[in-house]
This record gives C-alpha cells, sequence and structure tokens, in this order.
C-alpha cells in the first residue's frame, strides 16, 4: 500500500481579510479617530464646555449608582459625561443636552459598554 503525501497548505499564501491588529491602545485609538470622525467631537471646547455643564447640573453624583465623582481619570469614580442614548455619529443627539448625563468611570465602562454591546440602545 502506497504512503499519501500531505497537501500543500494554502492559508499562509492568501492574504488577511480583516487587517493588521493595531500594536498598542495608542494605535487603537489613532486609528478610530481616522475612520470616525466624529470623534474629534470630542476634543473641541464646545464639547468640554457642554461637559462641564453637565456635571454641574448633575452635581458631580453619577445618575446611575448614586456614587460621588470626586476621582481623577483613571479612578472607578472620576467623572463621564454618557449619552443615555448613543449617538452612532448623528449630531443632533451628540450635542443634545437632555441625552447627556453624568456618570462614573467604572458604571460607564462596564454596565453601559455591556449594554450597548448586547444592542439594548
Amino acid at each position: 500500500m502506497g504512503r499519501l503525501s500531505a497537501a500543500q497548505p494554502r492559508l499562509g499564501s492568501m492574504p488577511s481579510r480583516l487587517g493588521r491588529s493595531p500594536k498598542s491602545e495608542a494605535e487603537r485609538s489613532r486609528h478610530r479617530d481616522q475612520t470616525q470622525a466624529w470623534r474629534s467631537w470630542y476634543k473641541t471646547a464646545r464639547w468640554q464646555k457642554l461637559r462641564r455643564k453637565v456635571l454641574k447640573r448633575d452635581g458631580y453624583i453619577c445618575q446611575a449608582t448614586g456614587v460621588a465623582l470626586v476621582g481623577k481619570y483613571p479612578a472607578p469614580n472620576s467623572p463621564v459625561v454618557d449619552h443615555k442614548r448613543p449617538h452612532r455619529g448623528d449630531p443632533e443627539l451628540f450635542w443634545d443636552e437632555d441625552n447627556l448625563h453624568a456618570v462614573s468611570k467604572d458604571y460607564h465602562d462596564r454596565v453601559k459598554q455591556s449594554i450597548e454591546k448586547r444592542g439594548q440602545y
């Protein structure tokens, strides 16, 4: 009985359709800034002014958990101004003060992001 010969692998010769993964968080952030133009809105004086106004309105209290927002980034109790309904690049929703509330970084990064990833908003 003859021996079976192994077929040559063909996957290595195919180019990736996913692209390369970022080497660092900074590189990932730069890539997202380039592909999602609305991310630049967070770097404007208009956003900083609106952010301060919302934090003051909400008394630096997390509107989801009641925690005092007294920490400095990246502390879990540092303040984050969050969109109640995700704006997904819609300028009207992004700049709507009634769509914003103060939450803790811990709540925003764990609970809120989980809810959005599950598509519940």
